[in-house]
């Protein structure tokens, strides 16, 4: 999947990498890639896995890209774009991964089990011999270390080898150490060390354990792509030349064949109605409450429902082109793109696994040769809290008393090694961005990326254009008065405004096709620049005019006084009003006015309410804009009129001074203050997602959305900033206790079983809390 990047000018590529389980791995595969002389910028996201990857010259080989990181122990792939009804590698690749972990679950559970057993036998609560002797133990580790654990020795190892230590490196180290320790002690008696196979037996448990509820809660990050790559079916009903209808796979479509829906059938393409009248759900993608009316000439994209009546449809784009692919697309892409706030947490878990080795070392030699001289009565004393064990012949468990310095030792430098937690601090971050960005999605907001998300929570001031924006962009007929004939006046008007290219001519004629009125046909019709139109209608006596009011009294006709006390009191502009007369008799008026949308005024409330200071820059006329600006609550200073889009940056740059500013436009003609503004917002269709200038792009026409997407990133924010605060808070109060620092004064110390089960619960706290994103 690749496309070019909003604003960086580079094109993207969006990889699967394979490997990662710490923040040291994202941190290891971002310096690969940036190592390669054609990648410009890297963000790796370690919830999904993925890495988008911005490259300078797109028309050199990834090879070199995708060999260097398989080289550090991450193979990668470019991730394929693959039609709905068929799997992608990427879920072929997760369902195996599934099944190993159920599988490695079951070995935790059997791991944990027997251990539990072991220790209860050494107490003497159960009385099953065969479970209480040391071989038994021996053989129990040994199975543990080169069955499921072989694959974290393995990957640490490879991960040390490569200078770029991760979480399996430090599981690696604790089980290891305890195991050679055991083993030494088991075969040589007389060395005095002491001997605790059944500590790793319970770490490997507890590591597997957690990773599996961690994997559980990380597919649930990611639930909302696979909701909307399920919003299109499998097949579709293919209309023939000769009406026989064929049922066939989505993938083998083709632009302008027809397809017919019937009520209830999920929209497999875009495509555009050609027959058929009926109401059609576009909540999946949009968010828009309301169903759109599908007529003839209406464009549908693939996802929406069709509710009540037959359609045919003729297909438009099929597979990657559909607005759903793009639309998933660019999720991906945005849960790929970092926050800014993840830095600091990335150069810490870089660097993480180094100073927790050296810190397991440092606590080794400091217990080993100072601690148990400075306060001996830490040995063979019986630990409180945490701590709690029962010796039983040679067998010591490594979570009990230390009879030995070396024993003691040796205890709180594998509780170092497997209490600290680099997942926490590499998961901090995407787990909330991969939850937010599927979860506006969903509403039809669309995030770019972590920064944008990051952006749009310290937004300060709001900048709107004013038409296609505020208002709906279409001039209509929103009313008539002085007649007492409105259908007959609409009549004559459209008929005569046929033949002409004017909006308001359009907004006539649309208003006369919703009511049903026929058109007559016109004669002599000639066009007055800037004033109207006159001409003849077939079957009508007289000349007919349509428009200024000011031209037609210039003609001689007389609006009468109750007409002009009426004008007097509107609130609508002279530009908006355009009269019909037949000789010199006045028919009546017609209103046309670009209406604002429905929820314009409730979504500029409630940004008022967010505390964010709104303004209004427009290329229209000052009375147009101050008007609207009147309606909506703008103050005079708040507002800016006939704009070039040179003037509309003048403006941009000089409130850019007091605060972060969003421009919010229509996503086309506002394309230069979009990509000027710290954050761009375009509003529009499902054909318009594209829009590289627009870093949050609103679908459809509910401007209400844009108070809520806001707010969604204030709430994202929150939960990164306390996933951080968790993470990192985590690992500066387990390493010192895991090292002992209790111990002296109130006899407080981890083992590592206790420590294991703690990283995990760390890892899995950060993910459960990104997930309460969702009910919040």
């Amino acid at each position: 999947m690749s496309n070019q990047g909003p604003r960086s000018g580079y094109f993207s590529v969006l990889l699967d990498v394979e490997g990662m389980k710490c923040g040291g791995c994202v941190r290891s595969v971002e310096q690969t890639l940036l190592a390669q002389p054609n990648v410009a910028n890297a963000s790796v996201n370690l919830v999904s896995r993925t890495a988008l990857v911005d490259l300078e010259n797109p028309k050199e080989s990834i090879d070199l890209i995708l060999k260097a990181l398989t080289e550090r122990g991450f193979p990668a792939k470019r991730k394929e774009v693959t039609p709905f009804d068929k799997k992608t590698p990427a879920e072929i690749d997760a369902t195996k991964q599934w099944w190993y972990q159920w599988r490695q679950l079951i070995i935790a559970i059997i791991l944990l089990l027997l251990s539990v057993l072991g220790h209860l036998t050494e107490r003497g609560t159960l009385d099953i011999p065969v479970l209480g002797a040391l071989p038994f133990h021996a053989s129990l580790a040994t199975f543990a270390l080169i069955g499921p654990g072989l694959p974290i020795i393995k990957g640490g190892a490879k991960a040390a080898w490569a200078l770029a230590p991760s979480m399996d490196t430090l599981v690696g180290l604790g089980v290891s150490s305890a195991y050679l320790t055991s083993l030494v002690a088991f075969i040589w008696p007389t060395i005095g060390w002491p001997c605790f196979f059944n500590e790793p037996v319970m770490l490997l448990g507890f590591v597997l354990l957690g990773r599996f509820l961690e994997e559980r809660a990380r597919f649930q990050t990611n639930k909302a792509i696979k909701q909307l790559a399920q919003l299109q079916p499998d097949t579709a009903r293919l209309l023939l030349k000769n009406n026989e209808i064929r049922e066939v796979r989505v993938g083998a479509l083709r632009p302008g064949e027809k397809l017919q829906l019937l009520a209830g059938d999920r929209i497999p393409v875009d495509g555009v109605v050609v027959k058929g009248k009926s109401a059609v759900d576009i909540s999946s993608l949009t968010g828009e409450p309301l169903p759109l009316e599908a007529i003839p000439g209406t464009e549908l994209t693939s996802g929406s429902l069709n509710l009540e009546a037959s359609l045919v449809l003729e297909v438009k784009r099929v597979g990657a082109e559909t607005a759903l692919a793009r639309i998933i697309g660019l999720v991906e892409e945005a849960q790929a793109r970092k926050a800014p706030i993840q830095g600091l947490a990335d150069r810490v878990a870089g660097r993480f696994c180094y100073g927790v080795v050296t810190l397991a070392l440092f606590t080794f030699f400091f217990w080993w040769h100072v601690g148990t001289n400075l306060w001996p009565e830490v040995l063979n004393a019986t630990g409180q809290g945490l701590i709690h064990g029962h010796e039983h012949g040679m067998h010591a468990s490594l979570g009990g008393s230390a009879a030995t310095p070396l024993g003691l030792a040796l205890q709180l430098a594998i509780a170092v090694l497997v209490v600290a937690c680099p997942c926490a601090l590499g998961l901090a971050t995407p787990t909330v961005i991969t939850v937010a960005s599927g979860l506006a999605a969903r509403h039809g907001w669309l995030f770019r990326g972590g920064d944008v998300i990051e952006m749009a929570a310290s937004l300060n001031q709001v900048v709107f254009d004013k038409t296609g924006t505020l208002t709906i962009g279409k001039p209509l007929v929103v009313g008539s008065f002085g007649t007492n004939q409105p259908n007959r006046m609409l009549q004559f008007a459209a008929s005569l405004e046929e033949h002409s290219r004017h909006p308001l001519a359009h907004a006539i004629l649309q208003e006369a096709q919703r009511n049903e009125l026929p058109l007559l046909d016109s004669i002599n019709t000639h066009t007055y620049p800037g004033r109207g139109l006159a001409g003849e209608l077939n079957g009508v006596e007289g000349l007919i005019r349509v428009g200024k009011l000011e031209w037609l009294q210039s003609e001689g006709v007389e609006l009468g006084d109750e007409i002009q006390t009426d004008l007097e009191k509107s609130k609508f502009l002279k530009e908006s009003i355009v009269g019909v007369a037949q000789n010199k008799q006045f028919l009546g008026l017609l209103i046309i006015d670009d209406q604002l949308r429905k929820d314009t005024q409730i979504a500029l409330d409630r940004l008022r309410k967010q505390g964010l200071t709104l303004n209004i820059f427009s290329g229209d006329q000052q009375r147009s804009v101050e008007h609207l600006g009147n309606q909506l609550g703008f103050s005079k200073s708040e507002l800016g009129w006939q704009l070039l889009p040179a003037q509309k940056l003048e403006k941009l740059e000089i409130i850019k001074q007091q605060g972060t500013v969003a421009m919010v436009g229509d996503g086309i003609n506002d394309a230069p203050a979009l990509a000027a503004a710290d954050l761009g917002i375009a509003i529009g269709t499902g054909t318009q997602i594209a829009q590289d200038t627009a870093d949050l792009v609103l679908l459809g026409d509910r401007l209400e959305g844009l108070p809520d997407a806001l707010l969604l990133a204030q709430r994202t924010m929150s939960k990164i900033k306390q996933n951080l605060i968790w993470a990192f808070g985590y690992n500066m109060i387990a390493l010192p206790i895991a090292a002992g620092v209790l111990l002296p004064k109130f006899g407080l110390v981890l083992s590592p079983p206790i420590a294991a089960l703690l990283m995990a619960i760390s890892s899995i706290t950060v993910v459960l809390n990104a997930l309460s994103l969702r009910s919040a």
